[in-house]
């Protein structure tokens, strides 16, 4: 496939259908209003990518911080400083008609508080990954947003990207022939011991909860498919940084796939670890390497079967625009989310397996 045909495939694969209803009194032509929770490196690139959205807008700001971060993304979003709030002043963004939806940017462990709080709230939410810190609370988060009839999206930016849609398209064409096996692996060097990510209170998990999410779902979502069997082993090399103390360093596992499909996968937050994955079939594979990055994913056909050669052109920003996009063009439409919350349970549920099989508990 060259750039041209590659271009006009994304433009399709991207676009929405509009429906004639729609959800929680959202307009036509207005953007969707979002409230960024927390307003950490993540949160900044999402408030970036809808400032370059014309269907999405940051209209409030939640923030531990509310004199010095919250007015500095007010001066820098427009936002007035009466829809700046603190996490205790939270429940007040009820009533607040400019917020049609929440961006929950927090550490994984606050994710199912604000997620309930803002179903409470009669607001939409999209929430970062991984969704939750287990599967009890990932199903709380489903119920909550359920019951105040709220969408509920996990941000699964990978799968709103044309090259992982395109990757998609050829394992679901019948391209690659029978799929008999999927690898993949991520992972990086944390140098600070003091990184929230390292904390188990903040992030209930180590890489595989971080990093290892990304081939683990990136796989779920190219096979239409969730590994039910799972073989794993944890490693921990560094035993005098002080950076481990709460988590381990690596893990790696094995998964069996219930049409018979296996795959392996590795995480780790103590070395250099490209992303990659590899889809291999009978007739063909292909892999994504530069995998899981904001920036340059490369898709190749690894065998004569199939010729794919296209590196992904969306950015720090665009990649969040495509999913917060996907979000409004829900609420507007009254459609669910690709990445529903059912999608962030089933990895929570696999996560728990493979740390059940490393004979490490989660809790």
């Amino acid at each position: 496939m060259n750039r041209r045909d590659f271009s006009r495939f994304s433009a399709l694969a991207l676009a929405g259908s509009t429906l004639p209803s729609f959800a929680q009194g959202a307009s036509s032509d207005k953007p969707i209003g979002y409230a960024a929770i927390g307003l950490g490196t993540i949160s900044g690139m999402f408030m970036r990518a809808c400032q370059e959205s014309q269907k999405a807008k940051i209209t409030a700001l939640v923030t531990g911080h509310p004199d010095t971060k919250g007015k500095k993304f007010a001066a820098m979003y427009g936002i007035p400083e009466t829809s700046i709030y603190t996490y205790e002043q939270f429940d007040r963004i009820k009533d607040n008609k400019a917020v049609d939806a929440v961006y929950v940017g927090l550490p994984n462990s606050m994710h199912c508080e604000y997620t309930v709080r803002a179903a409470k709230a009669g607001k939409n939410v999209l929430c970062e990954k991984p969704m939750a810190t287990s599967s009890v609370e990932c199903r709380q988060m489903i119920d909550a947003c359920k019951s105040a009839n709220v969408k509920l999206m996990i941000a699964y930016r990978c799968q709103y990207d044309p090259t992982y849609i395109e990757a998609e398209r050829l394992v679901q064409s019948g391209a690659l022939g029978n799929i008999q096996a999927v690898e993949g692996a991520f992972g990086f060097n944390f140098a600070s011991p003091d990184f929230w990510r390292l904390k188990k209170k903040l992030a209930g998990g180590g890489s595989l909860m971080d990093v290892g999410i990304y081939p683990l779902n990136t796989a779920r979502f190219l096979l239409k498919e969730d590994p039910t069997e799972f073989t794993a082993m944890v490693s921990t090399r560094d035993k005098t940084s002080g950076r481990f103390a709460e988590m381990e360093q690596t893990v790696t596992w094995t998964m069996k796939f219930p049409s018979g499909i296996t795959g392996t996968g590795a995480s780790t937050y103590g070395g250099t670890m490209p992303g990659f994955l590899r889809i291999n079939g009978d007739k063909g594979s292909i892999e994504l390497s530069n995998a899981f990055g904001y920036t340059g994913s490369h898709l190749v056909s690894l065998s004569k079967a199939v010729t794919v050669d296209v590196t992904s052109s969306t950015d720090d920003v665009s990649v969040f625009r495509l999913e917060a996009d996907h979000m409004a063009e829900c609420i507007r439409t009254n459609t669910q989310p690709k990445s529903a919350g059912e999608e962030g349970l089933k990895d929570l549920i696999a996560i728990e397996s493979i740390y059940k099989a490393a004979g490490t508990p989660m809790a």
